[in-house]
């Protein structure tokens, strides 16, 4: 009787007692794992046919989890990917965000947190996002300066930049940052990027 195959969660990172605990985690849980110590080791490893995700960290040796992220887009994998990184690194949590990535987490990570993440990756469709409500709100329902503020943090701006762009106070930046988050029924940067994208032209 056929069955459909176990996931496989990636884990790609050059710490190797982190890479370790990582592992042990997720095993715990259930999951199946592999682990690599840099970009090259996963893209030269044999490759594994199963449904799964990528846990992948931000700083590696060699190419980082961004220029990993690029090649494997290059090379059409379906594979979701939840990036880590040990910096609240906006600028580019942002760009791995617009370029597919499922979350970001900021090291050291709470298991379930961990846990949360890898289950969110791996609902989605290796062929198709899954499409949330959120995000469908019209552009038209927010005013000039929301939208320039959007604008700004989509871009990977920082508030202090974006406040220095408009001339306006860091406060001001941050009230109508959440504001934005109200209004698109955001709960973190990942979804505020992610809602963000449709509404803005390119």
């Amino acid at each position: 009787m056929s069955h459909d195959p176990e996931p496989v969660i990636h884990v790609i990172d050059d710490d190797d007692s982190l890479r370790r605990a990582l592992t042990r985690v997720l095993v715990k849980s259930g999951y199946a794992v592999k682990g690599y110590a840099c970009a090259g080791d996963f893209l030269v490893a044999e490759p594994d046919d199963r449904p799964g995700c990528l846990l992948l960290d931000l700083e590696l040796p060699g190419p980082s989890g961004l220029d990993l992220q690029r090649a494997l887009q290059r090379r059409g994998s379906p594979l979701p990917i939840v990036f880590m990184s040990a910096h609240g690194d906006i600028p580019r949590s942002v760009r791995a965000i617009k370029g597919g990535a499922i979350d970001f987490l900021v090291k050291p990570i709470e298991a379930q947190t961990l846990l949360a993440a890898i289950e969110s990756a791996l609902a989605v469709d290796t062929t198709q996002l899954e499409a949330e409500p959120r995000g469908e709100l019209p552009a038209a329902t927010l005013n000039e300066r929301e939208r320039v503020v959007l604008r700004g943090i989509v871009d990977g701006r920082l508030n202090k930049q974006i406040s220095q762009d408009l001339g306006l106070s860091e406060r001001t930046i941050k009230t109508c940052r959440a504001q934005l988050m109200r209004k698109l029924g955001a709960r973190s940067l990942v979804e505020l990027v992610r809602a963000a994208t449709p509404l803005l032209p390119t």
